[in-house]
């Protein structure tokens, strides 16, 4: 029964290091732009059935309740938040925030779609608006060319996007932004830089123009902040710094009856 002890306490801390793990990366992205904070989500394992409820006595009247022995927990898996984050003013005419719902697509390698809910853009050297820096962005898609001589870029909440030049200040059309929301946004894989890749558990993407029905709609000249509240991080750091600690020490309890098991054997 020590045994068990040990390694029930054992699947603890291993679960709660994992939960600690995504605490760190949590507060690491802080300030990383439209980042959404995880959470760990637990369940429990199998039992051990030494008697079930209802068994049959031997009087023959049943069992109200049973013996059964838990054998740890495991990180079910973690799920995004994601709810909005906070605007910030940038005053860039090339950073665009999402309010609602959806993400930008962009190209990746491969001519691979990649989504993301950062809206730091740029323009590369074929005047092309790419995501991120304009060395190593992934153009947006579908394609959006603004001319060099541009001298003003207005963008709309419907993502109509427009260039002035000084040759001509009358707003001339560059193309539209369109985003895609996700019935399950859970199941896009993270792939760092603030890019996401769909999979069969998001679902296929909904394409569509900002502030259709169900589509949020565009803020020019702010960036979505990281979702993540430092006060509530702190407050999880440290219920799950004391859990793990006490599952260390049951740890501890099982190895000292091992201990005294062991010297009365002897």
């Amino acid at each position: 029964m020590s045994v068990q002890t040990l390694y029930t306490a054992a699947t603890g801390m291993q679960a709660l290091e994992t939960k600690l793990d995504v605490i760190a990366n949590n507060m690491a992205n802080i300030n990383t732009t439209a980042f959404k904070r995880d959470r760990a989500n637990f369940e429990d394992l199998f039992y051990r059935q030494i008697r079930l409820p209802g068994a049959l006595n031997t009087d023959g009247t049943r069992t109200p309740t049973g013996i059964e022995v838990g054998l740890g927990v495991r990180v079910g898996g973690t799920q995004s938040d994601f709810e909005q984050g906070a605007f910030q003013t940038t005053e860039n005419p090339l950073d665009i925030a999402i309010e609602g719902q959806g993400f930008f697509q962009v190209q990746g390698p491969n001519s691979q779609i990649l989504y993301s809910r950062a809206g730091n853009f740029g323009i590369n050297a074929d005047n092309e608006m790419v995501i991120g820096s304009a060395t190593t962005g992934y153009r947006i898609e579908p394609s959006i060319s603004i001319p060099q001589e541009a001298t003003g870029i207005v963008i709309s909440p419907d993502g109509n996007v427009q260039y002035s030049t000084n040759d001509s200040p009358d707003l001339q059309s560059a193309g539209f932004i369109q985003i895609a929301t996700f019935v399950n946004p859970d199941g896009l894989v993270k792939l760092g830089d603030n890019l996401y890749r769909q999979t069969e558990a998001s679902g296929q993407p909904q394409q569509g123009n900002p502030g259709d029905p169900g589509f949020g709609q565009l803020r020019q000249g702010f960036l979505e902040a990281s979702n993540v509240e430092p006060v509530n991080e702190l407050i999880d750091l440290i219920t799950t710094q004391r859990a793990f600690e006490l599952n260390s020490q049951v740890v501890q309890a099982g190895d000292q009856i091992m201990q005294i098991v062991a010297n009365i054997r002897r």
